[in-house]
């Protein structure tokens, strides 16, 4: 469940890597987040260059924090108004997606031991049986974070917008599907549901409880067959020793 931290693609090509998040290095410093400090220094009542872009944050953070722990209105929200919140949104936003997100490719191959545990779990609870064989494990259930999640969400071709987010492109990534405060709330989960149906068995991916389809398949739970045909290029490869540590492969997973 943390294999982020052994993928050495990921560690040094992007965790250790002062270059992989140039854009939220230029979006703390770009214009948004200079209007937000000039607004909020001006409500303190002192000069702006007294607060940096790391301060701005922390005080955002306990802004939200306060708020979605203990549900009260924290005197830090004060500090801030809706378009200051947006901004501050969209530079966390804009950290997640180059670090845990779809920024870069090594990100989401990173999880493909867990992606092939799923499809191996998957596998194993939709195979064919006879009356006589023992019924497959009613639940499997793992336990991890939102760095977790977020990669094999991105491996999975989910919340991928046209346009990546930049520090260039605020003004129109206001419609953007990529918002870590909904993909990866507290409690965040991921929820794959193996139906037993006539024509074979049906898979339904739900995400924080809603129902999410797969990319490029339009029911809500489609044949599990089809899903093993949209992600047919990870099953046949995806393999973490090739991707992160440019080994030899293991072999595909070949099962069904």
């Amino acid at each position: 469940m943390r294999f982020f931290e052994r993928c050495r693609g990921y560690v040094e090509g992007v965790e250790n890597n002062r270059t992989a998040l140039m854009e939220v290095e230029k979006f703390k410093h770009g214009e948004e987040m200079e209007g937000v400090r000039r607004r909020v220094a001006e409500r303190l009542g002192l000069p702006p260059q007294r607060l940096t872009p790391d301060l701005l944050e922390a005080a955002f953070f306990l802004c939200s924090y306060e708020l979605s722990i203990k549900s009260v209105h924290s005197p830090w929200c004060f500090l801030f108004d809706e378009d200051d919140a947006k901004v501050l949104e969209y530079q966390s936003d804009l950290k997640q997606y180059w670090k845990r997100s779809h920024g870069h490719v090594i990100t989401g191959l990173s999880s493909c031991p867990l992606f092939h545990h799923v499809f191996r779990t998957l596998d194993k609870a939709g195979r064919p049986r006879r009356s006589t064989d023992a019924l497959p494990e009613p639940a499997s259930i793992l336990i991890g974070h939102a760095e977790t999640l977020l990669p094999l969400l991105s491996l999975l071709g989910l919340y991928k917008d046209k346009t990546p987010p930049t520090a260039a492109n605020y003004n129109s990534q206001h419609g953007r599907s990529f918002r870590t405060s909904r993909i990866v709330p507290y409690a965040a989960n991921l929820l794959l549901v193996l139906y037993d149906c006539q024509r074979g068995p049906r898979l339904q991916m739900l995400i924080n409880e809603s129902p999410v389809r797969f990319p490029g398949l339009k029911e809500d739970a489609p044949l599990y067959r089809e899903v093993r045909a949209t992600y047919r290029h990870l099953l046949d490869g995806c393999d973490f020793y090739r991707e992160c540590e440019g080994r030899p492969s293991r072999g595909p997973n070949t099962e069904l």
